[in-house]
């Protein structure tokens, strides 16, 4: 056992063949390397051996011959071994292959994490912390979870400093690794362990690169190699990008050497679900030093003598994919060689966006701007891990506030508003003591102390903090400064929600204003001030033009954010909605479907986004005539409502509402009847009393009231009649 967690850390062992399959098929963004005994192996490896996350198998057992026949049809078995020493060198060979092919890419117009690339990295090579705490904290971390065997925590922990950074990262260490792993997940745990690596060995490569060119005779361009795997799913990335720019999450190495970065290629071919590539990079050394993307040949400063001739770049190095073409081999169609060249950056609509992004991150820096990004992204549960971690360290009122603000966001965004509103609350407090009466920042948390307000339903609560904070803004700020187009924004939605329609549209129009000012074209706050009008447009029943703005909101999201983004689905959800009021049902089925599949990878079970997708959908079966199909998504809406929302929220105005609608089409009329009064008890409470849903209210009771005088009627006049 010491033999295989000296060259894999993580071992888990199953003795039951149903755990391991389920083990196996629950693994996400991994990849799985197997030992399976030959019995065993010869019915449970067919099964699992289209699995993506299956990468190898090695068959241990006492008799070769026995199970050679099976084993070679399936082309993941690359060993049938009787000693584990010959297993141990292949796993390392595999481990090395593997960390290379899931190093994270992202895709220019594809993944939108391609947007934040240079704020990631100069979030990492902003973080000053100090190294002998952080290279403690490292050890400690992997000790705890067996990321690593003893022997090396103990040279790490000793020996640091007496090796260069580019020894460790190309040694057969876990720093590669795991590095790896924490950047392609964009794991919090990791990633605050290793920042002090991340920014030692940028500052390294730096440093030589400036030696090693002064050293050189000219600046002539050159070639590198990489070979790896890809995904499928990469891979089609890749060919939409043709022609565009891909960024390297993570420092890349690269080789002089075609042959040998062809070999490492070759080694994905066992994976039926992989692609081999064979990446050449083509160097400039006049861009790398006016873009700043310092590169090494780490000859004489890695671990190994550098036969491959390694040349190594740093992180978040981004390139433009110039040709994609197969190489021609006769057993396989898998193997493709993808031209790249080293870019200076020079997309300037994605420059643009850079800019403004890094403008409105421009008081953060660090572990915080980190922080940001993930809310950007919308990953919440990883943000408040990191503010969490942070505000348990933070040393000043001024970095408590921060956090404590940040916090308050993050519970917005995952739908916990008692929480949000006390970290916003908890961030006001210190202000207020610490600042000016007009500060910016006070109107920054009355503003978000009226969003929690608002998503509560205490829309006088809500109006007098938006107005608040638009009081401070008016001094403070200049007149086109985007701040001030989010408070026209968020009073708007007050007046929205209030039924104040004009006053809406008048303020959401002038939000808009200022932010086609302030902002590029594809911000997504643009895309939020389309979305607010076209909700307007929705509800004074103007649905071409709310059809319009919704679709011109779904198209900058498109672009600005990731594919399951809460956000899209806001916008699939309102198409779908504008498709329902104008009959088109088969189309509002469709975008509200394509809505609640984003809600329920990005969001947690019981989010109130997703009773609004339940009710969504039940309002379409309900106009198809499909009664049954629409009270059962109607239920679910009422259900996560009632554990999510105080009791006299306007939300549930609208579940009983349509509870009763249902109820009405089924000719249940008493069921009809009394949720109907339970609506209508709650918006008597809820909203002004010249609300036009309260006249709904009272004219769904009157139709169903006088349905049931009819019913009534008709029984006295055919009793019924029993038979014999």
């Amino acid at each position: 056992m010491q033999q295989l967690r000296n060259v894999i850390a993580t071992i888990i062992i199953f003795t039951d063949a149903d755990q391991c399959v389920d083990y196996l098929s629950d693994i996400k963004d991994e990849k799985v390397l197997m030992i399976v005994s030959g019995s065993l192996g010869q019915h449970v490896i067919p099964e699992i051996q289209a699995c993506p996350q299956l990468d190898s198998v090695y068959v241990f057992c006492d008799n070769q011959s026995i199970h050679e026949q099976w084993a070679r049809k399936i082309p993941k078995i690359k060993g049938i071994c009787t000693q584990i020493e010959p297993i141990c060198k292949a796993l390392e060979i595999d481990h090395k292959h593997c960390d290379r092919s899931m190093i994270s890419m992202s895709f220019r117009g594809i993944d939108p994490l391609f947007m934040y690339t240079q704020l990631l990295k100069e979030a990492f090579l902003e973080i000053e912390d100090d190294d002998a705490t952080s290279i403690k904290e490292l050890v400690d971390y992997c000790r705890l979870h067996n990321a690593a065997s003893p022997t090396t925590l103990e040279m790490l922990e000793r020996e640091y400093h007496h090796h260069p950074p580019s020894w460790w990262y190309t040694g057969p260490f876990f720093i590669y690794s795991m590095l790896n792993h924490g950047l392609r997940l964009m794991n919090v745990d990791i990633i605050m362990r290793m920042g002090f690596f991340i920014r030692h060995l940028h500052k390294h490569i730096e440093k030589l690169h400036g030696e090693q060119q002064s050293n050189e005779p000219t600046n002539r361009p050159f070639t590198v190699f990489r070979g790896q795997g890809l995904s499928m799913e990469d891979f089609d990335k890749m060919k939409q990008t043709k022609g565009g720019l891909m960024s390297f999450n993570n420092f890349i190495s690269t080789s002089r050497q075609r042959d040998i970065s062809l070999g490492f290629a070759r080694l994905s071919l066992y994976n039926t679900n992989s692609v081999a590539i064979l990446f050449v990079m083509n160097i400039d050394p006049m861009v790398c030093v006016q873009s700043k993307i310092p590169y090494v040949d780490v000859k004489g400063v890695g671990y190994y003598d550098n036969k491959e001739e390694e040349v190594l770049f740093t992180t978040h190095t981004i390139f433009r994919v110039n040709q994609m073409k197969r190489i021609e081999e006769n057993d396989t169609d898998r193997l493709w060689q993808v031209n790249l060249t080293l870019t200076d950056d020079d997309d300037n609509e994605l420059n643009t966006l850079t800019k403004h992004l890094r403008a409105d991150h421009k008081w953060t820096t660090g572990w915080n701007r980190l922080g940001r990004i993930l809310i950007e992204l919308g990953d919440p549960a990883k943000a408040e891990h990191l503010y969490t971690i942070l505000l348990d360290k933070a040393s000043s009122d001024y970095d408590r506030v921060e956090y404590y603000h940040q916090l308050g966001t993050v519970y917005t965004n995952m739908g916990e508003h008692s929480k949000a509103l006390s970290s916003y609350e908890r961030s006001l407090e210190i202000n207020k003591i610490a600042l000016p009466p007009n500060h910016p920042n006070l109107a920054s948390s009355y503003n978000n102390i009226g969003e929690v307000y608002r998503m509560r339903g205490e829309y006088s609560k809500t109006l007098s903090s938006f107005e608040r904070s638009l009081e401070i803004r008016k001094i403070a700020l200049p007149p086109n400064h985007s701040d001030l187009a989010m408070s026209y924004n968020n009073i708007a939605s007050v007046y929205d929600n209030m039924g104040e329609y004009p006053k809406a549209l008048s303020s959401y129009e002038r939000s808009l204003e200022i932010r086609k000012i302030a902002l590029p074209p594809n911000h997504p706050h643009l895309a939020h001030s389309y979305n607010n009008i076209g909700m307007v447009y929705y509800n004074m029943g103007d649905y071409s033009k709310a059809l319009s703005s919704f679709e011109r909101s779904l198209q900058i999201r498109k672009i600005a954010l990731p594919p399951n983004h809460p956000d899209l689905a806001v916008s699939y959800r309102d198409i779908g909605g504008v498709y329902n009021r104008m009959g088109e049902y088969s189309k509002a089925l469709s975008s509200f479907e394509r809505s609640f599949e984003i809600q329920k990878i990005a969001l947690s079970p019981n989010h109130l986004q997703l009773a609004a997708s339940y009710n969504n959908i039940g309002l379409v079966y309900e106009n198809m005539g499909e009664y049954l199909k629409a009270l059962s998504y109607y239920e679910k809406d009422l259900e996560i409502s009632l554990k999510a929302l105080p009791s006299n929220h306007p939300n549930f105005a609208q579940s009983y509402n349509n509870i009763g609608n249902v109820y009405s089409h089924m000719g249940e009329y008493s069921k009809a009847l009394s949720s109907y009064e339970q609506s209508l008890e709650i918006k008597k409470i809820a909203l002004p009393p010249n609300h036009p849903d309260l006249g709904n209210s009272y004219n769904n009771i009157g139709a169903v009231e006088k349905r049931n005088v009819i019913l009534l009627q008709q029984v006295e006049t055919f009793p019924l009649t029993l038979y014999d």
